[in-house]
């Protein structure tokens, strides 16, 4: 027989999963702040992971998949928020191989070229480097990619 905390603690991890997919981290860390104990959680979490409802592999690839589309970032910048999400290094390596920077930088350009091209080279140069800094770009990829943009008058 399933006590009554771990069926409040069950409902109200599934309500919490209901808004967007999370990380067995960011459910800990939910149930905690309910004032769950730890043994509560550890069950939780085991019939969460038995149902498919928290799998970390697969939030870390829709994570990736949905930045790259709505907001590019450098695979550095994704690496960082992923772990700060509890995802594994290894795990989030993986996924992140079949990326390449400077796609990425190109990607997440186009997004302020309209709205940047009338500005003088020098403006453009410095809001095109901000910009992709802020994303976690390393210089060269910044560089080239303000090259790419600029054309073979860029000094």
């Amino acid at each position: 027989m399933v006590s009554k905390t771990i069926t409040s603690a069950l409902n109200l991890a599934v309500a919490y999963l209901s808004y967007q997919p999370r990380t067995i981290q960011e459910m800990q860390k939910y149930l905690k702040n309910k004032g769950f104990s730890e043994d509560i959680e550890k069950k939780i979490i085991a019939i969460l992971l038995d149902k498919n409802y928290l799998n970390d592999k697969e939030f870390a690839r829709l994570f990736i998949e949905t930045r790259i589309k709505t907001k590019p970032k450098s695979k550095f910048a994704l690496q960082y928020e992923l772990e700060k999400k509890g995802i594994n290094s290894y795990q989030i390596e993986t996924l992140l191989e079949v990326y390449d920077d400077q796609d990425l930088a190109l990607k997440a350009a186009e997004t302020k070229i309209k709205i940047w091209q009338n500005l003088d080279p020098g403006s453009f140069k410095k809001k095109m480097m901000n910009f992709l800094r802020y994303r976690g770009f390393n210089y060269d990829i910044c560089i080239s990619t303000m090259k790419f943009f600029l054309g073979p008058q860029m000094k």
